[in-house]
């Protein structure tokens, strides 16, 4: 039996529509970590506590990005029935097992050329693991994606000088350097690709990239342990990328879901523009490096990602989890009314 009931106001189908377009959020290693609570007036955001990466992301940071991109698309999905979200963020809640975030019908929206245009990029948004080529972002586009960073209260800082991109790569190295070391972490991305995606999560072998060589200049997360994925002669990484920094203008839970939203506009935004993306999440992941990051870039922005962007080939979709899974049951959804 269907868990998809109606709420604010519109059909099952539009419902369903509305998570499906949830679902198709970026997280780490695809871990997918949200949970909706369907009332009659409203629907709530929750994590999912089975989902979360406790050596990868032991303060919940990335967890939270995730359902903040999440929720973007929820916003997206409603603005094009017609509904004008009204957001309440709840950071914190999540501790008592509340909501992260509650979106109500705050009256009518009149779909636009541009929310339009967001809402089908979410379809066909990846991450692309894969060497881009070799061609320069042009400026107009690199505007476009700090405008939509800073639609979301959060500012994407470009990296354009030689010196910053040469302190980020070895802040980068420093971070990946340490987390290979780190049994953990490394038990956890040897748990969420190749055969546990089959199960509707995780990076599979065709999402994953090919595998790091001695002669990439960036320090690559490795997503095929085990199933070594051979580039083919001539696929280097480029050897200078569009980088840039995700931030926040202050710290803790309700920063990461802004910069959440902040992410996601910005992706979706890249996917209009025909530009891939994907991420350097080691930079941030570890404490002490994101904290040299934040003093690198002026001590008054807070780090929330690293996104590599460029021009890059097709790549197909990751796994997704059946939408009956991401309904959270009435008994339970109560707890963050």
């Amino acid at each position: 039996m269907s868990m998809v009931v109606s709420t604010l106001g519109l059909a099952e189908d539009d419902v369903r529509g509305v998570l499906e377009a949830a679902s198709l959020a970026p997280s780490i290693h695809n871990s997918q970590p949200w949970r909706f609570a369907l009332h009659a007036d409203r629907i709530e955001v929750h994590f999912d506590p089975a989902k979360r990466l406790r050596a990868t992301d032991p303060e919940s940071r990335e967890l939270r990005l995730s359902c903040g991109a999440a929720l973007l698309n929820v916003r997206l999905a409603l603005q094009e029935l017609g509904i004008r979200p009204l957001v309440s963020l709840l950071p914190g809640r999540d501790r008592a097992g509340g909501a992260l975030a509650v979106v109500r019908r705050g009256g009518q929206f009149t779909p636009t050329d541009e929310s339009r245009s967001l809402l089908k990029a979410v379809e066909s948004r990846r991450t692309n693991r894969h060497p881009f080529f070799d061609s320069e972002v042009p400026v107009g586009h690199r505007q476009h994606l700090v405008r939509a960073a800073e639609l979301e209260r959060s500012w994407l800082h470009v990296v354009d000088t030689r010196e910053e991109k040469t302190r980020l790569r070895d802040l980068v190295l420093r971070a990946h350097r340490e987390q290979l070391a780190d049994p953990g972490v490394q038990s956890e991305l040897t748990d969420w690709t190749g055969g546990r995606a089959e199960s509707g999560h995780g990076v599979p072998p065709g999402s994953a990239g090919p595998t790091p060589a001695p002669q990439d200049e960036w320090a690559l997360r490795d997503f095929s342990p085990g199933v070594p994925v051979v580039r083919p002669s001539g696929k280097d990484y480029e050897p200078d990328p569009f980088m840039v920094v995700l931030c926040s203008f202050y710290d803790g839970p309700l920063a990461e879901l802004q910069a959440g939203q902040a992410l996601q506009r910005v992706l979706l935004t890249a996917t209009t523009l025909g530009l891939s993306a994907s991420f350097m999440s080691q930079v941030v992941e570890v404490r002490r490096v994101r904290e040299d990051l934040r003093r690198a870039l002026g001590g008054s922005l807070f780090p929330q990602t690293v996104l590599r962007l460029g021009f890059g080939s097709p790549v197909p979709p990751t796994p997704r989890r059946p939408i009956e899974e991401l309904i959270l049951a009435p008994c339970v959804s109560e707890q963050g009314s």
